[in-house]
């Protein structure tokens, strides 16, 4: 069996999907199924059992002999939340218990962190265990995820493998039910489908030009198949940023977006709101070289390509990976 949390939602289930490809059946999907929005991310997906996710640990308890790999992706990500009793429950209190049931029942683990934790980046992109204490995250989601980091690293007691990846920014399909949270692609698709333009933030900084500020745009589907290589690794534990390496501007997604739909690009410029000025990040990039170091070989996708099969194949169709 293999376990995978946040089941339903956007990365947990592109992983089923995965799983289902490589004739994995046996998965045990862990969430609140409360939303029919986003259970419809779990459909026509071989999945032996649901598990609401307030019951884990009772299960485990019972069939743990049984569990072969655990992905722990569920987490609170809302990073315009700023009750910190939330994330302490979702992400940090749960997220540990989750650590030592797999320390008990010695269960791989592997479990999603984030960029977020980089904060405006004044310490760069390393995926260095020994500086997570000086960074610096922008919100209490960043701070939950960066403060179990901390926490795993330190502890005596560690599965016999496990890896935190600190996702930066994906995108892809099945992210329907984001609504707000929705990657920076599925809005500009709406967009341009509704008005037939785009609307990106202005630069606010003299070193970037409109539209020039960048991230690094991770697509889904890459994302997966470094899951399931650390799956099959299960040596070399610790904590690894996923990205491309390759930082892109948000004019370039505009453009790669308006040339999947076959469109010439119309993009307008509008002041960064105010009360997210301050700690709007101008760029992110992540250090690669660590995952690369370990033997993951594959090239990633690029955002021209990632864009036009997210665009192409699931949003214009409205259809599920």
């Amino acid at each position: 069996m293999i376990i995978v949390t946040g089941a339903a939602g956007f990365i947990g289930s592109c992983l089923i999907q995965k799983l289902n490809e490589l004739k994995f059946r046996y998965i045990i999907a862990v969430d609140d199924f409360s939303s029919t929005e986003k259970n419809l991310n779990l459909a026509n997906k071989a999945i032996m059992e649901q598990v609401d996710r307030k019951d884990l640990f009772s299960w485990l308890e019972k069939n743990n002999k049984e569990v072969e790999f655990f992905f722990h992706i569920g987490a609170r990500t809302d990073t315009t939340e700023f009750d910190t009793t939330i994330f302490d429950a979702l992400n940090l209190d749960y997220s540990k218990k989750v650590w030592e049931a797999c320390v008990n029942y010695q269960i791989p683990l592997v479990y999603a962190s984030s960029a977020a934790t980089y904060g405006l980046g004044e310490f760069g992109y390393d995926d260095n265990e020994s500086t997570l204490s000086n960074l610096k995250p922008l919100n209490p989601y960043g701070d939950s995820k960066n403060d179990f980091d901390i926490w795993a690293i330190a502890q005596a007691k560690k599965p016999f493998f496990f890896a935190g990846l600190k996702f930066f920014n994906v995108y892809g399909p099945n992210e329907y039910h984001k609504g707000r949270m929705a990657s920076v692609i599925w809005h500009a698709y709406h967009q341009i489908q509704n008005k037939g333009s785009l609307k990106l933030f202005k630069s606010h900084r003299d070193d970037y030009a409109d539209g020039e500020q960048m991230r690094d745009f991770i697509y889904v589907k890459d994302l997966i198949d470094v899951c399931v290589y650390l799956m099959e690794h299960r040596k070399n534990s610790g904590i690894y940023n996923l990205g491309t390496g390759k930082a892109r501007s948000f004019n370039d997604l505009g453009k790669a977006t308006f040339r999947a739909l076959g469109l010439t690009p119309s993009i307008e410029y509008i002041d960064t709101p105010i009360d997210i000025r301050d700690k709007y990040q101008y760029f992110t990039e992540a250090n690669m070289d660590k995952l690369r170091s370990i033997g993951y070989k594959k090239e990633f996708t690029s955002l021209e390509d990632g864009v036009e099969d997210y665009v192409q194949n699931y949003l214009s169709k409205q259809l599920y990976y």
